[in-house]
């Protein structure tokens, strides 16, 4: 069954059919909130309440990208929480390190394969990225996490933001350009393709 036909049935109240879709979302709606929130908890708790509202709101659906429309609630939602977090600022209760970093790593990022001086650059290489990520604007930002990181194309992209196209192209393009020139800061972490070349290389 297509997602057509199970978004039809959900439409009609199919409980079920509604849960197939949020299996088959639910990593891509996580991983956009984590990425803008930087929190596990709250990404979870983002990406509940994004279901809720899309279940609660699926009768509105009227076609196109299902996927595109799911991210726009998800993303709407991160920006209220942002906006909460901004009002009333957060002390974070995880232990860290003496650099402020938190000992808890993304432990769905680990590559049992990879020898641990890879895996601890990759999870530096990861940290510095996100910290990137935070560094940019809002809207800078999400333009970035959905083309860049989560794949998807201009036109999904522009849906998702409900922005004009023009406006996300211009968006991706100075958030990319912000990330770049802030990601030199961690030359050293990057891999050789992705590193600036000097003038007198």
């Amino acid at each position: 069954m297509d997602e057509t036909e199970l978004i039809q049935l959900a439409q009609g109240g199919d409980l079920d059919a509604f849960n197939r879709i949020v299996i088959a979302h639910q990593d891509l709606a996580y991983n956009l909130a984590y990425r803008l929130l930087n929190d596990p908890a709250a990404a979870e708790d983002a990406t509940q309440d994004a279901f809720i509202s899309a279940y609660r709101n699926l009768a509105r659906f009227r076609g196109g990208s299902f996927k595109a429309w799911l991210l726009r609630i998800v993303t709407n939602g991160c920006y209220d929480e942002l906006r909460r977090q901004k009002r009333r600022p957060i002390t974070d209760l995880e232990p860290q390190n003496e650099e402020s970093e938190s000992f808890d790593s993304a432990v769905w990022m680990v590559d049992p394969g990879e020898s641990p001086e890879d895996m601890a650059l990759r999870v530096e290489l990861n940290a510095a990225i996100q910290r990137c990520l935070e560094g940019l604007d809002e809207e800078f930002r999400a333009a970035v996490i959905l083309v860049d990181v989560q794949g998807l194309d201009y036109a999904e992209a522009a849906s998702a933001l409900n922005r004009p196209l023009g406006t996300v192209k211009s968006r991706l393009a100075r958030g990319r350009g912000r990330l770049q020139e802030c990601l030199q800061g961690f030359e050293e972490l990057l891999p050789s393709e992705f590193r600036l070349v000097s003038e007198g290389q």
